[in-house]
């Protein structure tokens, strides 16, 4: 039985406004959540359970409406409400859109997301723990089940953040989703705080690039009963990474973890460095996990080495430090097998981007008071209308650039104008960086 009836309304203690629930939208272990009209507008509205709706749940809450969410990707509690005809308490947050779907759809295959989505996920939810983290916020139960992202295009939004706590008081409640949690805490050694955050966040990160779980190989397929006891020693007591250089004796089994299998080889070498790193060292010794930081910096560098495959058009990454060891041969698709061909690519300071059909520059690029900004694109490579041979990429800047032909010559190129992708072109895009465009 429902908690509210629909058309019921309940009272923002802050505001005293009026929100009226209209649709139960699911429910969990704390509460129920509902669809709702706050003066016009729809928004999401959650009630708790008696059992939950506990004073030290009401003060956690009050302190994250005060902090306000650290990116607009979270949907962070806006108001903590009230009734009379109701005990207990819930609070109101934005409404998901509908196109959002759960990660759970991607694991299950039920969603085939680009290279190019995936990286956009990644990067926002290491920079959105990145802005929890430095409010002094710890998350607490980093998993598929709280992130949901837009397939198409890689925007993602994360949820259940009435759980958030202050990193260090973090004494009670949630530790966690089985196989998110660090081992320190399946060992009962450990709280939630910060450090088993990044845990979390690079499992989550696994699952989405590798569609597997990064302990469960062939330890994982040899136990006949996955009980309580197999749990903890799986992802407690005696964690192995299925890659680790060091210990084979969890390999991924083909027939069993296909998946991985496919996945692993195909992403660039420091990538998965970054995975050896947070599941060897980082299982054991929480302080070498990788930050989010350097997680936002890798995926942004993935994500500009995206290649297109020139006869099926599947995706593949430039990986600058295997393209040297292959003697200059960017290798073959991983879908297709055909020969890969690289177009041309701008060197941006120490970043490469691969100048293809869709490409498209942004402030992080050019503009070193704006990394990671990704909101309006500067510059877009596009084709000449009248001969198909010819591409350029176009000031969509607002500003004036110059560019310095290989043979010296110079001029300036106002927005809307573009540039020929020639080799040994300098563009200087007028934020103190400039770009060398190569093949």
């Amino acid at each position: 039985m429902q908690i509210l009836k629909e058309g019921q309304t309940v009272y923002t203690v802050t505001s005293k406004m009026p929100c009226v629930a209209e649709k139960f939208l699911g429910g969990g272990g704390q509460g129920e959540v509902y669809r709702a009209d706050l003066d016009g507008k729809k928004i999401a509205l959650k009630w708790y359970f008696p059992a939950s709706a506990t004073p030290e749940q009401y003060k956690g809450l009050e302190t994250l409406v005060k902090k306000g969410p650290p990116t607009d990707k979270f949907l962070w509690p806006i108001e903590l409400t009230q009734a009379k005809d109701v005990p207990g308490f819930g609070y109101i947050m934005p409404l998901r859109a509908p196109q959002y779907i759960s990660i759970v759809d991607l694991m299950k295959r039920r969603a085939e997301p680009t290279f190019r989505a995936i990286a956009t996920a990644g990067l926002a939810l290491a920079d959105s723990y990145l802005e929890l983290h430095a409010k002094g916020l710890c998350y607490r139960d980093i998993s598929f089940g709280n992130v949901f992202f837009e397939p198409n295009t890689g925007e993602v939004l994360i949820c259940d953040n009435d759980n958030v706590a202050i990193d260090g008081e973090a004494q009670g409640g949630v530790l966690g989703t089985p196989r998110f949690m660090a081992p320190e805490i399946v060992r009962s050694q450990a709280l939630p705080s910060m450090q088993t955050d990044l845990y979390s966040l690079a499992v989550l990160l696994f699952y989405m690039m590798m569609v597997h779980h990064p302990l469960e190989g062939k330890l994982e397929s040899d136990i006949k009963c996955l009980d309580l006891p197999a749990m903890n020693k799986l992802y407690g007591t005696h964690p192995v990474f299925i890659f680790d250089p060091d210990n084979d004796t969890n390999r991924p089994v083909p027939g069993f973890h296909d998946n991985v299998i496919a996945f692993w080889p195909l992403y660039p070498q420091y990538i998965r460095d970054l995975f050896i790193e947070v599941f060897t060292v980082g299982l054991h010794d929480p302080l070498e996990r990788v930050r989010e930081s350097e997680w936002r910096a890798a995926i942004v560098k993935m994500r500009d080495a995206i290649i297109y495959c020139p006869k099926c058009g599947s995706e593949n990454f430039y990986d600058g430090v295997a393209l040297k060891q292959s003697g200059g041969k960017p290798g073959a698709c991983w879908s297709c097998g055909a020969d890969l061909i690289l177009p041309p690519r701008i060197r941006i300071g120490d970043a490469v981007v691969m100048l293809n059909y869709d490409t498209r520059l942004y402030p992080h690029h050019v503009d070193p008071s704006k990394l990671y900004d990704f909101t309006t694109p500067i510059a877009e490579v596009n084709q000449h209308p009248k001969d198909p041979s010819i591409w350029g990429l176009r000031n969509l800047s607002g500003g004036k650039w110059t560019i310095t032909t290989d043979d010296g010559a110079i001029r300036d190129v106002e927005t809307g104008q573009n540039v020929r992708l020639a080799v040994g072109a300098k563009i200087n895009f007028g934020y103190g960086k400039e770009g060398e465009i190569r093949v």
